[in-house]
């Protein structure tokens, strides 16, 4: 293709692109030795995007925000337009209007700039080098290229780099050195390693502060550096040519701008945060009403019922793909769900995408055109465990339609909550064909090869899009067990999968929760208790598996029923405990839900690594402990028969969560373990706000909180937002609908606490007073005198727990001072 017909084609694709506006064209045609033209032979920019025109690919550079870019093909080695999907990692609408972006152009680079944040351009080979500050944090090595085998993507290491990515493997917290393959496919029953699970992800983050995220969704490999050392390498078999870079301050700024950027989660409902009943599965409508009345008067709260397959068939096998209820088990549906709402129980049900040939919806599916196609444009149909089955094809409109209309059924029906499994999906043809009905790219024909990866992400859109539409005053609760980046926006809520009952297949989830949550899967958790085999109860593997969960965003026991996932059926101590630790989940509601509100604003995880709070360099590899939220510090226990743990305190005061004991950082501890404590430290210097006694997060009342502060005389400051809205509505974040309380401590010469309480916002329904009890803990001795707004009042002093508390009533919007003395 000449050079003037390249151009001419460039020109039709970047003025689709920008809707016919004027291109602002800069000088071009920079030389290089002699007379020869230069690599790059054009680049022009409109808006926040520079359009290069090279002599092979021709490509897009834009800044998005949030110190990040996009690198996208708009043609092929030849000169083509380059056939490219849609954007999944990104959201439809990325708000970068506002940047004041430069460019500057000398005979060797050209630069992109704003905020600090730069990508240059070597005009010869094409590679871009990322900067921020003026140092330079990282570059392309063979950069992003298209070849006969599919699109890659290859950037430099640097000797001392460490990397996390690929999502949910297990392999370490540190994954440099590993190749894996980015295929999403179910793994079951593993345990301590794993190099290919449910959730991959196409992305790896730098403990030198930068995030790569391959925006591609088709099969492929993701190599850190184990072909070549010094070489990161994404491939695929097809698919869209484009990725994103995010450049970071540090750790915790680049985990919060690649989420920023993929897109936050929206706020979820505050139920998520209760126990949920669940097991494979409830076989009948007496089964579930009979389980929930087992938690009530065993006095253990519950906030849901979750109905596996057994809800539309009587088997596992033959009955996939009916979307009804089985009324010989379930005869009045309507009902038992109505009863589980009158006890502020929601319902949650299974579906899957796979059609099965000898279910009710079948003929249905064919007529409606809702599945995917073989290559002579009827349904393609396979075998896998379930049956002869078929696809829904999510891609396409008519997919999406034919399935939503038995979601819009249930919800009618009172259903509150949606679990897709499957979804990878766990049998999915390469061959087999999508059609992908995207706004603005038309209809087109894609394989599973090129999509495979998204399947889970296009699920989740079309039911959360369509819930929000459907139900406008309502938060969905989508648990799904597979996606893409950027599947958060979709208010996704991730499992690891069907872990081995066994302490092997606890010990990795914190690792799991890690690697997804930095990329915004914050809600990534696991069946607690384990599910796959075991053909006997340990009962200290459940106990401890439980007790982790008390500190992880989904308390969610679930199982094969072989043995019971749910604590009312065992006995002593293992029901008491479980009971303890659960009460205390939701004594912790205030705490959990602050921080999924911190989720939701800034995108920062529940469970995050040590590395993003204390020294990176020490803590980058750390997968033993993790901070829950900024004042708890976890290190589960994984190993039975244990009298102590042993675990590295980072520096600081820190209290034993249980004890009160304090322990002094920047060692290695031997926590004393009995089979009713857990290793959990508090730092000195936080706030917790809580609540007692709620059997259900619906019981909530906001009028009464306890505000707990760990008191050290190390700590001369320190400060804690508290969030609170309704628990319900969606546009809590968006419109600014809540209130925050700021509680400050600060410690003076005479050695006296202060502790201020502050409060902003307000929602509907807010309560226009609070009665609010403060609980200091490590103070060594009786004060001898405690003031509430400089007027002397009354507190309680416990001396077996060292604790002061102090009751007193506030309106919403005034500011108290409390001196201890």
């Amino acid at each position: 293709m000449s050079k003037k017909h390249k151009r001419s084609v460039l020109s039709a694709v970047v003025s689709a692109t920008l809707s016919r506006r004027l291109l602002a064209t800069l000088p071009a045609l920079a030389l290089i030795s002699g007379n020869a033209l230069a690599v790059v032979e054009q680049f022009s920019l409109q808006g926040n995007t520079l359009y290069i025109d090279t002599d092979t690919n021709d490509f897009t550079l834009t800044a998005l925000g949030n110190k990040s870019f996009q690198v996208t093909y708009v043609t092929d080695n030849s000169g083509k337009p380059y056939e490219n999907l849609s954007s999944m990692a990104l959201p439809e609408h990325v708000a970068a209007n506002e940047l004041t972006v430069d460019v500057s152009d000398t005979p060797n680079t050209i630069t992109l700039t704003y905020d600090n944040a730069s990508a240059s351009i070597d005009k010869q080979s094409h590679a871009i080098s990322y900067s921020l500050n003026g140092e330079v944090v990282t570059k392309e090595r063979d950069g992003l290229s298209i070849n006969s085998h599919g699109v890659s993507l290859s950037f430099a290491l640097s000797d001392d780099e460490k990397l996390y990515g690929g999502g949910q493997r297990v392999l370490g917290m540190d994954r440099r050195g590993n190749a894996m393959p980015l295929y999403n496919k179910a793994h079951y029953g593993y345990t301590t390693s794993s190099n290919q699970m449910y959730f991959g992800l196409s992305a790896v983050m730098s403990s030198k502060h930068y995030s790569v995220l391959f925006d591609n969704t088709a099969s492929g490999e993701l190599d850190m550096g184990s072909s070549t050392p010094d070489e990161l390498l994404f491939s695929a078999k097809g698919g869209r040519a484009s990725y994103i870079m995010v450049l970071g301050e540090s750790l915790s700024d680049t985990v919060k701008s690649t989420v920023a950027i993929t897109g936050k989660q929206p706020l979820p409902p505050r139920w998520l945060l209760g126990n949920f009943a669940s097991r494979f599965g409830y076989k009948s409508q007496d089964e579930v009403m009979n389980v929930v009345d087992a938690f009530n008067k065993q006095d253990i709260p519950v906030d849901a019922v979750v109905l596996d397959l057994y809800w539309f068939g009587k088997d596992i096998k033959g009955h996939m793909g009916n979307l009804s209820w089985d009324t010989a088990t379930f005869p009045e549906p309507e009902k038992m769900i109505s009863e589980l709402r009158e006890q502020d129980v929601k319902t949650v049900l299974i579906t899957e995408p796979f059609i099965l040939t000898t279910s009710k919806q079948w003929d249905s599916a064919v007529e409606n055109n809702a599945l995917a196609q073989n290559d002579q444009g009827t349904p393609y149909t396979f075998d896998f465990y379930f049956g002869n089955t078929g696809l829904v094809d999510v891609f396409s409109e008519a997919g999406q339609d034919w399935f939503w209309q038995y979601y819009e059924k249930l919800a009618a029906q009172g259903v509150a909550g949606w679990w897709g499994d499957l979804g990878e999906p766990e049998v999915h043809p390469d061959d087999i064909q999508h059609a992908w009905s995207e706004a603005g790219l038309g209809n087109q024909t894609v394989s599973g090869t090129e999509v495979h990866n998204g399947y889970g992400h296009q699920w989740a859109k079309t039911v959360y899009n369509n819930l929000t539409e459907l139900q406008s005053d309502t938060r969905p609760f989508v648990l799904m067990r597979s996606g893409f980046l950027g599947s958060q926006r979709y208010g996704m809520v991730p499992w690891t999968g069907d872990v081995s009952r066994s302490w092997g297949g606890l010990k990795p989830q914190v690792e799991l929760a890690l690697q997804m949550s930095v990329f915004g899967l914050a809600y990534t958790h696991s069946d607690l208790g384990g599910f796959a085999g075991g053909d006997t109860f340990d009962a200290e593997l459940y106990t401890r598996w439980l007790q982790f969960g008390t500190f992880s965003p989904v308390f969610r026991p679930h199982a094969q029923d072989n043995i019971a996932p749910e604590p009312v059926f065992h006995d002593d101590p293992v029901k008491s405990i479980a009971r303890e630790f659960i009460q205390l989940r939701y004594d912790m509601l205030p705490y959990n839900y602050s921080l999924a509100f911190e989720n939701a604003l800034f995108g920062t995880p529940l469970m995050r690594p040590l590395a993003m709070v204390f020294n990176e360099n020490k803590w980058f590899e750390s997968a033993k402990s993790y901070m829950w939220g900024d004042a708890l510090f976890v290190s589960p226990v994984t190993q039975p028969n244990q009298q102590t743990w042993a675990v590295e305190l980072p520096p600081g005061i820190w209290f034993d969560f249980f004890s009160s004991a304090k322990y002094q950082g920047g060692k290695t501890v031997d926590y004393p373990l009995t089979q009713d404590n857990f290793p959990v430290w508090v730092k000195a210097g936080s706030f917790m706000p809580m609540s007692e006694g709620l059997s259900r997060t619906e019981h909530f009342d906001a009028r009464e909180l306890e505000m707990h502060y760990w008191h050290d005389h190390s700590v001369i400051s320190s400060s804690y937002t508290y969030y609170e809205d309704d628990g319900k509505s969606p546009n809590s974040v968006e419109k600014g609908l809540y209130t925050t309380l700021q509680l400050n401590a600060s410690v003076d010469e005479s050695a006296d606490l202060t502790l201020t309480l502050d409060s902003q916002g307000s929602y509907i329904g807010m309560p226009q007073q609070r009665n609010i009890t403060y609980v200091v803990h490590g103070l060594t001795e009786r004060p001898q005198k405690v003031l509430v707004d400089g007027a002397p009042a009354p507190a309680t002093w416990s001396e077996k727990g060292k604790t002061l508390s102090l009751a007193f009533t506030c309106d919403y919007q005034q500011s108290v001072e409390i001196v201890i003395m």
